[in-house]
């Protein structure tokens, strides 16, 4: 019984981390262009501590989507934006996200 439980440990741990590490990617192609219609205009901070997050493109369907560009509040004082960007990769480009570091 024991050694079964701690076979079961060890395959639930394996399973949640192989999970964890297989998030899909979508590779596209072509890199998509911020839709024409969409005019960046940085409004006021809200406040000073607001930080500035650039445009950020998300996963959908086989394709990207386009965000625009918004304040945020750092997630602790010494936080700093890590804006996002596209990476090629095989033949194509993913969009690696923007992160607070």
């Amino acid at each position: 019984m024991k050694n079964l439980k701690k076979v079961l440990f060890l395959f639930i741990g394996i399973s949640a981390f192989t999970v964890a590490k297989s998030q899909a990617q979508v590779v596209v192609v072509v890199r998509p262009e911020r839709p024409r219609e969409v005019v960046v205009e940085r409004p006021v901070a809200p406040s000073p501590r607001h930080v500035w997050v650039a445009e950020e493109w998300t996963p959908a369907g086989g394709r990207y989507v386009y965000h625009g560009g918004y304040w945020a509040l750092p997630p602790h004082p010494h936080a700093v934006w890590r804006a996002g960007h596209w990476r090629d990769h095989r033949g194509g480009y993913v969009w690696i996200p923007g992160h607070w570091a």
